[in-house]
């Protein structure tokens, strides 16, 4: 039965995200976004990873997402770049494909559980709280403060446009 589970999830999170890719209209490829990203929390709750599903719902899908969707809205699509086509999606995935294999690469080599010598193999959510609480302070401030500069530039995009019309 979890082999049926994985198969839909798998199927809807990779089918929308072709169409987040491939929309033509931004909305709708904010909301099938949206789609994915909750079809990876799926994935999650399947592997028996349940705090990683709910960050992934919380964080992604509510925050991430709701601030795509607020930006688009704000934003007139003339002012977005048009979407390439021909030799620009070509360089576009193989751009993407070398920077998956780069982070990859560096997550595999980046000794995360010598970080963590409390436990034997995989540090629990407890132990990475704990890390990016004490010692990672300052990176967390520094990503909040980022999104909130993100959305007070999208609301003065958005000002200074509706002055204009």
């Amino acid at each position: 039965m979890v082999d049926y589970f994985f198969l839909v999830l798998s199927v809807m999170t990779v089918g929308a995200a072709i169409i987040a890719l491939e929309s033509r209209e931004l909305v709708y490829g904010a909301i099938s976004l949206v789609v994915s990203l909750l079809g990876i929390a799926g994935l999650f709750i399947l592997l028996d990873a349940t705090f990683l599903a709910m960050l992934q719902i919380l964080v992604f899908v509510g925050a991430v997402s709701v601030l795509i969707i607020f930006v688009v809205m704000l934003v007139r699509r003339e002012k977005w770049v048009s979407v390439p086509s021909g030799y620009g999606r070509v360089a576009g995935l193989l751009v993407s494909i070398l920077l998956i294999a780069g982070v990859g690469y560096l997550a595999m080599n980046s000794g995360i559980a010598t970080m963590f010598p409390s436990s034997n193999s995989v540090p629990s959510y407890v132990d990475i709280g704990i890390k990016v609480l004490s010692d990672y302070w300052f990176p967390l401030q520094i990503l909040g403060l980022v999104l909130a500069s993100a959305v007070i530039g999208a609301l003065t995009l958005a000002k200074f446009e509706g002055a204009e019309q």
